[in-house]
């Protein structure tokens, strides 16, 4: 059972999927806000403690009342080949778990959702790319993939997703939606949403395609001594990959660096302490909160590489989980003007308890807190300077950059980046 920082969504499973089978690997989703699995040790997680893990249940589910209801069904319902142990089984699990209210956050996740959350770490995907949310009783669109069919085809943040294939997907639950988007690269699927901000509804025809995720990837900016440092996602080893890529920076001259943590929904808590450490010499990162109310607080790790290099970070509503994290930490200390818009507002640390048929249940163990005590669950991280940008542009990553000139630059789209330029080059000057 290992500790870990997730946007809540079962969403990799989504829509990436892993080839053959029902593999579904990915992400309406992540390696991006990894799981961490039993079968994937990562040095650094940790496991519950023992009080956790002794906690009794005082009054436990009546047993003999669920099997009664059981057998009613069996001996009565007359739809005999929609009655299966295995579904009825999970379907109970999954109505425990929901009925604790932590909705998007604990919950059950059955052998194969298991696999597809396994299969995302490796950092290679096949399906549409897209990170998938429930909210308010409807699947929503967290985040796309950098560089996926999904971001690609015009899906956006916030998107609601009404149908699949034509079939209304009113009522279903992750899985449901899951099963229906999941198919080998070079095959198609129709995805209708619905846009929340103008009620516009929008039918794409997607080519699911092999992903192969690049979690940290930065450019130098044209006509600047800055780079654009995105991380992707807190999957293993980003950490390192970040800590490259910022010498990388300094000896290409760099000057200050903007941290791209839009549509990051999260990942590895320890990576998230590593990263942070890179930017802060001292201090905290962040605090954890359990059920009795007692507080621990994770300190930085010494020997960061650019605890003085000038920075911006950048947010919205896809950051989440381990990025608001990283965002929090670094605003608490005022390390780094925070510019964008507040973010998803993922707040609990997730346990995983593997069953043993190799089902699993993702419970709520502990709330995380900024270094300073804030709240970010069901709130958010606020940005320092609000930068709002209509979901119909996309945001520019590093990849995009590497062919600009400084006039190609000036006129991008993407306004969030351009104030974090102008923003940065105050603290360079």
């Amino acid at each position: 059972m290992y500790k870990t920082l997730k946007i809540t969504a079962i969403v990799l499973l989504a829509f990436l999927l892993a080839g053959t089978g029902f593999l579904s690997g990915v992400i309406l989703g992540r390696q991006r806000t990894g799981l961490a699995l039993p079968s994937l040790p990562i040095p650094g997680i940790s496991k519950p403690s023992s009080t956790q893990t002794a906690t009794k249940v005082s009054q436990p589910p009546d047993q003999k009342l669920i099997l009664e209801a059981y057998d009613l069904i069996q001996k009565n319902y007359v739809d005999r080949d929609t009655i299966a142990k295995t579904n009825m089984t999970y379907s109970a699990i999954s109505g425990m778990v929901d009925s604790l209210g932590d909705t998007g956050h604990s919950r059950f996740m059955t052998p194969e959702m298991v696999s597809s959350e396994n299969r995302s770490l490796s950092g290679t995907f096949e399906g549409i790319g897209a990170l998938l949310q429930m909210k308010d009783g409807k699947p929503i669109i967290l985040s796309p993939m950098d560089n996926s069919p999904a971001l690609k085809a015009g899906l956006r943040p916030g998107d609601i997703i009404m149908a699949v294939n034509d079939e209304d997907m009113t009522g279903k639950t992750l899985d449901d939606i899951v099963k229906r988007v999941l198919g080998p690269a070079g095959t198609q699927v129709k995805i209708t949403i619905q846009r929340p901000e103008s009620g516009d509804v929008k039918t794409f025809t997607i080519t699911r395609a092999k992903i192969v995720v690049k979690n940290v990837t930065w450019q130098m900016l044209p006509g600047t001594k800055m780079a654009h440092l995105r991380i992707a996602q807190f999957s293993s080893g980003v950490a390192r990959d970040l800590k490259t890529a910022l010498q990388q920076i300094k000896d290409q001259g760099g000057q200050g660096v903007i941290l791209d943590l839009r549509n990051n929904p999260g990942g590895y808590l320890n990576e998230a302490v590593d990263t942070v450490s890179q930017f802060l010499a001292k201090g905290n990162v962040m605090q954890e909160m359990n059920a009795q109310g007692q507080v621990k607080d994770l300190s930085v790790n010494s020997g960061g590489i650019a605890t003085d290099m000038p920075m911006v970070v950048l947010i919205n509503q896809g950051t989440a989980s381990a990025a608001e994290i990283t965002a929090g930490a670094l605003q608490d200390y005022s390390r780094a003007p925070i510019i964008g818009e507040t973010t998803f507002g993922t707040g609990t640390v997730l346990l995983n308890f593997p069953l043993s048929d190799g089902s699993a249940l993702l419970l709520a163990t502990e709330e995380w807190l900024t270094p300073k005590g804030r709240v970010i669950w069901h709130k958010g991280i606020a940005p320092d300077l609000e930068e709002k940008m209509s979901v119909s542009i996309t945001t520019s990553l590093p990849e995009m950059e590497r062919d600009l000139t400084a006039n190609d630059l000036a006129a991008l789209k993407d306004t969030q980046l351009l104030r974090a330029i102008k923003e940065l080059q105050k603290q360079i000057k």
